[in-house]
This record gives structure tokens, C-alpha cells and sequence, in this order.
């Protein structure tokens, strides 16, 4: 249960990260089975996104961690970051919940619906995380070649300026292959709506 992670101090949660990671390692199993566990090495990962997801204002400013954004999960095909953005969830307030929709999804959703997708997630005051930014293919509608999930971000981007609100995701590629994928005017978006927060490169597939 979340409430073995804290004790109440003034009126205020106070974590025990221990108690926090045997939690997630726990519902980990129950969600996707008894080879599911925690690496030692992803421990400073864990703990960003922990404190993120609790709200742990000065912990945060520590780390550099904006709660005005989202998290942009980085890392190798593998290394669990999909699954960390599906637990995280266990220690978001319900105000800040979101779905993790594969890009790859929408894209398909784009093809058979047309540009009301882009309508649908680009406007909507819903928090998102967006799994696997960068590897979707751009698809052809009514002969013209789109860029769905770009065009997606472009809209978050102006919702995060206008209305604060927060988009996640996670993706396998760095900085220059986003680029690639989505073009220089959304990578330069992406710091103002994202935090940041990379696997080492040398992350093992826990897959295997």
C-alpha cells in the first residue's frame, strides 16, 4: 500500500525511498511478472522520478527539477521506461494522472481518423505521456505527408505556455535524433516543456 511509503509530519508526507522502491518493485511483479525488479544502477533515476511524482519541492530544486514540466524519460530500447512511467503513476496525485499511449498509436489513429487526432491530443487539457517519441513513421493524409507527433508537441508546447499544462514521455533517441525525427523548431521546444532525465547509454536490456 502507498501508505507504508510515508509518515504525516504537519500535515505533510514525508517518504521513506526505501519503503518507496520495494512498493513499485512489488506492484512491478503483480504488473508484469516475476522477473520484473529494480536495478541498483537506475537508483538516482528512480529517486528523480520519485520526488517528481510526490512533489518534493526542495528535493526538485536540487536535482534541477522543474514541477512546472513534464519528464522526458530517456534511455536505450530496454531499460524500462515504459514501466517506470506506467508505476510512477502509484505516487501522482490524481490531478496530474495521465495515460502512456504509444506513439505509435496515435499515428494509426491519425491514419484511420485524420487531423482530429492532432485536435484530440495536441488541445487537450489532459496530461499525456507520449511513449516512444521519434520512431513513429509519418503517415499521408489526403496526399499530404504529416508529422503527426510533431505537430502534436507544437500544440503542448502552446498549451504549457498558455495554460501550464503538463505533457510526459519517453523515447530512445538523444537530442540529434529527435531532431531529425521532428525538426529543429520542436527540438528547441522540448527543454521548455520537458525535464530531462537520461539512462546511460551503457543501460543494460532488462528485457533479456
Amino acid at each position: 500500500m502507498l501508505e507504508n511509503c510515508f509518515t504525516i509530519e504537519n500535515d505533510i508526507r514525508q517518504f521513506d525511498f526505501k519503503k518507496c522502491i520495494q512498493y513499485i518493485n512489488f506492484v512491478g511483479t503483480q504488473k508484469y511478472g516475476s522477473n520484473f525488479h529494480l536495478h541498483a544502477e537506475d537508483k538516482d533515476i528512480i529517486y528523480k522520478l520519485i520526488i517528481y511524482a510526490i512533489r518534493a519541492e526542495d528535493n526538485c530544486k536540487e536535482h534541477g527539477i522543474d514541477l512546472n514540466k513534464g519528464i522526458l524519460l530517456i534511455g536505450p530500447v530496454g531499460c524500462g521506461k515504459t514501466s517506470l512511467m506506467n508505476l510512477l503513476k502509484l505516487f501522482i496525485f490524481p490531478e496530474f494522472d495521465y495515460p502512456v499511449i504509444s506513439t505509435r498509436n496515435i499515428v494509426s489513429e491519425f491514419y484511420v481518423e485524420g487531423y482530429q487526432v492532432i485536435h484530440k491530443y495536441g488541445k487537450s487539457n489532459k496530461v499525456y505521456c507520449f511513449d516512444d517519441l521519434g520512431i513513429e513513421n509519418n503517415i499521408k493524409q489526403f496526399g499530404n505527408e504529416t508529422n503527426c507527433m510533431a505537430e502534436i508537441l507544437f500544440h503542448r508546447y502552446d498549451l504549457h505556455l498558455s495554460r501550464g499544462i503538463v505533457t510526459h514521455g519517453t523515447t530512445n533517441l538523444n537530442a540529434q535524433e529527435l531532431e531529425k525525427a521532428y525538426g529543429n523548431r520542436v527540438r528547441s521546444r522540448l527543454r521548455s516543456i520537458f525535464n530531462l532525465i537520461s539512462f546511460p547509454i551503457s543501460s543494460l536490456d532488462k528485457r533479456k
